[in-house]
């Protein structure tokens, strides 16, 4: 009797359960990547004199990146807000580390431990979502969240966005605007949010214009933060300046001045989206790879416009829309508030980031150098997407559902919202 249970549990043990878009997904963009990487990788080939090196690296990443996906999809949700203590620590712990970071194009933002090199501030990302939704779900009442749930979230959203702000200015931004939207989603009042938005404007608007007067070749030197700010402010002056635009592109059709700090790749990227010519021109016949320093990362978007064509980008596009769509539908028949704030963060986590990848390759936005999820190159960005993915599978598994006739959450956590419970998954997947 006791052969077929550890049987039936092993064989539940290495399904792959939870929502089925979420999971197609998940692949979806993963066979996408392959394709688009190994085409993107020319540069890393020729350098490494190995065609298959680049590519192999990627798909191990990749492998990684499902085998996180796998075991977080089977921790039960629950033991999300158990780990909170251990939340916070760990979110301490890379903030510490992001202070040695390891400088890359000019910016401290990894660390390398016996020979894996990895981005601090990525795994925080996550961690402050879960957190921020335990602080919501915790004061939550009838009227809406208790104001002083606000005080505690900006406590430790200002610190940890203010440690990450000091050498990755993008990604400062995008999780704390995540964050914002929690929020707001959480029924925080609106007054607050109000005040918080025309602070943050303010504080903007004095940092860029202090940096612009204030910073000095002498300052930049002595003050460690400097370097970053007049980078972010020069990318600023350079996407809003067409003149200075027609000059960048003059220079990067003759060759000249091809340097990574003065944005070539932007030039690049609009003449690879150019020559896609709506159709595209097939996987692998992209030209302008040769020419982007990251084409396989910050401007992949741009290589897969060139050879897929308008249609496929358009279809990678929905694929995100898709992440946020189903989140929101799993978030809204979940009885408790708490697993429905982590999903909502953790999927605009990815699709925030998505938005802006794209938006800096067809040249809306200035150039940031955030990965497309899933898709560009670089292992602890796939690493830490395919763990948010994982923890949303498993709120689609474990969460309890409200039942049709409650029309609203509740205001405050059940008593019993940490027991274990039986999901009917099927209405999951509605």
């Amino acid at each position: 009797m006791t052969l077929p249970n550890n049987k039936e549990t092993i064989k539940n043990f290495f399904s792959l359960r939870g929502d089925k878009t979420l999971w197609a997904i998940f692949f979806i963009l993963v066979a996408i990547s392959l394709i688009e990487v190994y085409s993107a990788t020319s540069t890393l080939t020729y350098a490494s004199g190995n065609i298959y090196k680049p590519i192999l690296s990627h798909a191990m990443n990749l492998l990684i990146g499902f085998f996180c996906i796998f075991i977080f999809h089977n921790i039960p949700c629950r033991w999300f807000k158990f780990w909170i203590p251990a939340w916070v620590v760990f979110v301490a712990f890379l903030l510490f580390l992001i202070i040695f970071g390891t400088k890359v194009n000019d910016g401290a933002r990894w660390i390398d431990i016996m020979g894996i090199r990895f981005q601090p501030s990525e795994f925080a990302k996550g961690s402050l979502v879960v957190i921020v939704a335990f602080f919501l779900s915790a004061y939550q009442t009838k009227k809406g969240t208790d104001r002083h749930a606000f005080k505690y979230i900006l406590i430790i959203t200002f610190t940890t966005c203010f440690l990450i702000f000091l050498e990755n200015f993008s990604t400062a931004g995008i999780l704390f605007f995540v964050v914002f939207l929690m929020m707001y989603f959480g029924r925080i009042p609106l007054k607050q949010l109000g005040k918080l938005l025309l602070g943050l404007l303010i504080g903007v608007v004095a940092i860029f214009i202090l940096a612009k007067v204030l910073t000095t070749e002498t300052l930049v030197e002595k003050v460690p933060m400097l370097h970053r700010l007049t980078n972010f402010t020069a990318r600023i002056d350079r996407h809003f300046n067409k003149d200075a635009n027609e000059t960048d592109s003059t220079k990067q059709l003759k060759g000249k001045d091809f340097d990574i700090r003065k944005e070539p790749q932007v030039g690049h990227a609009h003449i690879a989206i150019a020559k896609s010519n709506i159709i595209g021109c097939g996987p692998g016949n992209s030209r302008e790879r040769d020419f982007l320093p990251q084409a396989y990362s910050d401007f992949i978007f741009a290589i897969i416009i060139e050879e897929l064509g308008l249609l496929p980008a358009a279809i990678i596009v929905l694929l995100y829309i898709m992440i946020l769509f189903r989140a929101s539908r799993i978030a809204n028949r979940c009885k408790g508030s708490f697993p429905a704030f982590v999903i909502l963060g953790l999927a605009m986590l990815i699709v925030v980031q998505a938005a802006v990848n794209m938006s800096v390759a067809v040249g809306l936005i200035p150039v940031t150098g955030q990965p497309l999820p899933l898709i560009s190159r670089g292992g602890s960005s796939i690493m830490v997407t395919s763990i948010y993915l994982g923890m949303m599978i498993s709120i689609s598994r474990f969460a309890k559902k409200r039942l049709p006739e409650d029309k609203t959450a509740p205001a405050e956590e059940p008593a019993d919202e940490t027991t274990p419970t039986v999901i009917n998954e099927e209405e999951f997947q509605k």
